[in-house]
């Protein structure tokens, strides 16, 4: 395995090579940026605030020069360490192979062995007939790199692997010279572009490669089976929750880009095949389809003249003719293409519908007038809102029409009614695959699942023909507690039960990870989470509906993240698992898969995660009632300890005057705005989770991920009650997990950064109230881990963390700097207009590199 201190070895040489390049005609700004690192270590060290420490630095080094040109230099400096980020990155993804055994635990090497070793190979073989994962790319603005720069980190990666220095300095000459920074925000259609340089260029041989290693290791090389055991779902262009630029042309015109794309990859394998498929019948059959797939790919107008599963036939044809006419002469190319189809259809990745519940509340109230005002009460009354939830799911359960969306002026109304009739387009054209699923986010009742139940009825769908799954999204912890009572009242609507009974008896549900934390602290929400797991599948068994969970997680361990697989891995019995679906977003797309080496890695690691819960025992992952009472009472002192907190009202000026929040929706990196309402004012529940989070990250505080664990375990020790934890983390994969993802968002916390505010006349109490629960989270979790330090027992991913937060700890402390002179400046806002606008600059393209380095992989 390589060292962390051989990928250090390789930044101190790179990156000495990348700062002599002068890029912006200062020939000594990269010499300076060490020195610069130095001094901020040393500083923090000393109790120095940050504009002590960049004060100090200018004194010593940049004698006699004006703000402007200080300002000059700083954001030289940015520039030189948002790309050093990129170096450290491409150097850690250079070396993964060498870090992670591709054929090791978790892999499908390792669990076809295992399964075999167990005589349980034809159970594994059973499994893979109806288990899949399926990895979902959201368009949430959590990472910035344009394309061209995705394509410079993935050859810097493979020039250092090969240690190929040439095309390293060229490289990074390249990367020195290559913009960063959007200057407006990308269109949703843009952000769509940009994941989908994602599913060509990795997700496209990787996932086909798997595909090939779960034939030759479980099937023997007899193709894999019609089920696709691995999916690729696609929010951008379908996500309209709190997006007002996505509109049902983008839904189209994406889903166009995605059958477009897939078909000129297929059409690639099949030129390449036919170098080699030059044998009489077979180079007729291979041209007719070079030529269809050709004609295909390029026409959006009309729907494809052949299905996915025609081209299997096409292809399974050619495969036959090799067997019995030339020995079967490169049969495995023709059954690789077979398996890609099998997986991606003409579909490439399902495109999902999301909207808010209440903004179905406006499109219901405008069908209402509708129908009112063309006296057609006998579809929907006109006083439908006067009748109680009762009535009105008698109601919705029987709607059936066909209006047309152009006869609404409200443009909500307009869209979302659109965007289901797309919804049948797409299927046309791509497949049933393509989009098949609408997601109701903020579902607090049965009525917001029939209202969307009925809204297809009204635009043509018929309830024994819908071919789309109706996904109820619950977030926040009350919904989370309610959830198994709205099911059970769903599943008991006739209507509803038949229309799941048609979808193979299957349901989706959609459980928010970074609403949940962001509304009841880190231990209640991932035990709501369990929770209401546990609760939903006894309700959906009990109906003999199979259950599938469909995890709303982002980055960093506050949002869901963090090793996904060990989560995976921890579920129980009384917890469906036969499927494995999960968003991605922001960094984790390109620290988790954003080479052919990490996704194959990440992607067969969840794949066994869910298989083993399925062929072996694992007692390691049954609470006891004991087990569970113990977590229930820590999750409600965690859960007390951050509702009181969030309820200071220092919370949002915290936030707002001392973080980087009201910055994000500044960055054009995604084309959602950053909060919900369009308000000036900052109200808490307007706040979306990704800044929230970010903004506690950017302080280097990290709160969403640990605030209230050290009180809750304090209770306990208070009590001489700690060892009950002790044991419980030794024995519950679920608990180890929980902890374990805590340990990193306090690894990754740095204090010394704002220490200035310990003695803030006005935020010096809530600073110390903060760092005191960080100590007290710190010695807790040592404790019940038996540890001496965080992450002893993951030294790599702990040195992965110290290296890049040495990186960046310069571009931190230039943050924080910037914040402190605007609050200075804004005393005097007319006279410092010019100065107010270069630092307010400062703090966003600071929050590029920051937001990128944080890589939320670990």
């Amino acid at each position: 395995m390589k060292t962390s201190s051989s990928t250090a070895k390789k930044f101190h040489i790179y990156n000495s090579l990348f700062l002599a390049l002068p890029f912006d005609n200062i020939q000594d700004i990269g010499e300076s940026i060490p020195i610069l690192g130095r001094y901020c270590s040393d500083g923090y060290s000393e109790n120095k605030s940050p504009d002590e420490i960049i004060n100090i630095f200018f004194a010593k080094y940049y004698n006699n020069i004006d703000e402007k040109e200080k300002t000059s230099i700083l954001f030289s400096f940015i520039k030189y360490i948002e790309r050093q980020i990129v170096l450290f990155d491409s150097i850690e993804d250079s070396a993964f192979t060498e870090n992670n055994d591709l054929d090791g635990v978790g892999s499908i090497k390792y669990l076809s062995l295992e399964a075999e070793n167990l005589e349980v190979l034809d159970l594994l073989k059973h499994k893979l007939n109806d288990f899949k994962v399926r990895v979902v790319l959201t368009a949430h603005p959590t990472q910035f790199y344009p394309d061209a720069v995705l394509g410079i980190i993935n050859d810097l990666s493979d020039a250092i692997a090969e240690n190929n220095l040439s095309d390293i300095e060229i490289l990074l000459q390249q990367l020195g010279k290559t913009k960063f920074v959007k200057k407006q925000k990308p269109t949703p259609y843009e952000e769509a572009e940009s994941l989908i340089w994602y599913l060509e260029s990795v997700f496209y041989n990787t996932i086909g490669n798997i595909a090939n290693r779960v034939d030759k290791y479980i099937f023997d090389g007899n193709g894999i089976p019609d089920n696709s055991f691995i999916e690729l779902g696609f929010w951008p262009g379908g996500d309209r929750d709190g997006n007002p630029f996505v509109d049902a042309k983008t839904t189209l015109k994406v889903a166009d880009k995605l059958r477009n794309t897939i078909l000129k990859l297929y059409l690639k394998d099949v030129k390449d095949l036919k170098k080699r498929l030059t044998f009489d019948i077979v180079d007729h059959e291979i041209d007719q389809l070079q030529d269809i797939l050709f004609y295909n790919s390029y026409n959006n107008e009309n729907n494809p003249n052949i299905s996915s599963n025609q081209l299997v036939d096409r292809l399974e044809t050619i495969k036959d003719v090799l067997i019995n006419r030339h020995n079967g002469l490169y049969i495995d190319k023709v059954q690789e293409l077979i398996n890609k189809v099998r997986i991606f259809g003409f579909y490439f990745a399902s495109l999902d519908v999301r909207q808010d519940s209440s903004i179905h509340d406006i499109v219901m109230d405008n069908i209402v007038e509708y129908y009112t005002k063309n006296s057609r009460n006998k579809v929907i009354p006109a006083n439908y809102n006067e009748l109680n939830d009762t009535e009105k799911v008698e109601i919705l359960s029987k709607v059936n029409d066909r209006i047309n969306p152009l006869f609404f002026d409200n443009k909500i109304a307009k869209d979302t009614l659109e965007s289901i009739y797309a919804i049948n387009n797409i299927q046309d054209k791509n497949g049933e695959k393509g989009a098949n699923r609408y997601i109701i986010s903020n579902t607090q009742s049965v009525v917001h699942i029939m209202e969307v139940f009925a809204m297809f009825g009204l635009c043509g769908w018929k309830s024994e023909e819908l071919t789309v799954d109706i996904v109820p999204l619950f977030e926040t912890i009350d919904d989370l507690a309610n959830a198994p009572e709205i099911m059970h009242q769903i599943f008991s609507i006739p209507e509803y039960r038949n229309h799941v009974k048609l979808r193979n008896n299957k349901q989706t549900i959609m459980l928010g990870f970074s609403d949940g934390t962001k509304d009841g602290g880190y231990l209640m929400a991932n035990w709501s989470i369990f929770k209401a797991k546990e609760n939903l599948t006894t309700i959906a068994r009990s109906y003999n509906i199979d259950v599938v969970f469909f995890d709303g997680r982002g980055g960093p361990p506050a949002r869901g993240g963090g090793q996904t697989h060990k989560f995976y891995s921890s579920l129980g019995d009384n917890i469906e698992n036969k499927e494995i679906q999960v968003t991605i977003q922001g960094q984790t797309i390109s620290s988790n898969y954003g080479n052919s080496d990490s996704a194959q890695y990440n992607l067969e690691q969840l794949l066994s995660a869910g298989l083993s819960n399925e062929i072996f025992d694992r007692n390691d992952n049954e609470l006891s009632d004991e087990d569970r009472n113990a977590i229930e009472n820590i999750a409600q002192y965690g859960y007390n300890k951050y509702v009181n907190f969030k309820s200071n009202d220092k919370f949002i000026p915290y936030l707002e005057k001392i973080s980087t929040l009201k910055y994000y929706g500044k960055t054009n990196i995604g084309s959602r705005p950053s909060k919900r309402s369009k308000s000036t004012e900052f109200k808490f529940e307007d706040l979306r989770a990704i800044p929230f989070v970010g903004s506690w990250s950017m302080l280097k505080q990290n709160v969403p991920g640990y605030f209230g664990v050290g009180t809750a375990l304090a209770e306990y020790d208070k009590n001489g009650k700690l060892n009950e934890f002790k044991e419980l983390y030794n024995k519950s994969m679920f608990f180890k997990a929980l902890i374990n993802n805590s340990m990193v968002s306090l690894t990754k916390s740095f204090f010394p950064l704002t220490k200035y505010l310990q003695d803030n006349e006005e935020f010096g109490e809530f600073w110390n109230l903060i760092y005191n629960e960080y100590k007290l989270s710190v010695d807790m979790i040592k404790e019940i881990s038996g540890t001496n330090k965080l992450m002893e027992f993951m030294p790599r991913r702990l040195d992965s963390i110290k290296q890049r937060e040495k990186v960046v700890l310069p571009l931190l402390t230039i943050q924080q700097y910037a914040l402190i002179k605007l609050e200075e400046l804004n005393k005097n806002p007319e006279e410092n207009k010019e100065f107010i606008e270069s630092y307010e600059m400062m703090v966003i393209r600071s929050l590029y590199g920051n937001i990128n380095a944080s890589r939320n992989s670990v």
